[in-house]
């Protein structure tokens, strides 16, 4: 209960009041074959806004159409590769912990 009143206290203030737009995550998550649930995919949205920049969150929406590149981001050497994946950990976790109702 208090994890879900903090993410909603975040969230309260970095996003403008009435903003009902779907950020990269939810879309992709939406258009997946394992996605569909508004509910589930807005909560996930949320965690990605509280944990992911814009550019990261655009990054991390192309992950569910192609896994593979989640993958070679994950097995890449490259020191921003590495510092991206993370704060991607970051943001998994965040959502399993505030949406795994």
């Amino acid at each position: 209960m208090m994890k879900s009143f903090m993410l909603a206290a975040v969230l309260a203030v970095t996003l403008p009041a009435g903003m009902a737009l779907a950020g990269p995550i939810e879309r992709a998550c939406m258009a997946s074959d394992r996605g569909g649930n508004r509910s589930l995919c807005g909560c996930i949205q949320q965690a990605a806004d509280a944990t992911l920049s814009g550019s990261d969150q655009r990054r991390a929406a192309k992950f569910f159409k192609d896994p593979e590149n989640a993958h070679a981001t994950w097995v890449s050497q490259s020191a921003s590769d590495d510092a991206f994946w993370e704060r991607y950990k970051a943001f998994g976790s965040t959502a399993e912990a505030y949406c795994a109702g």
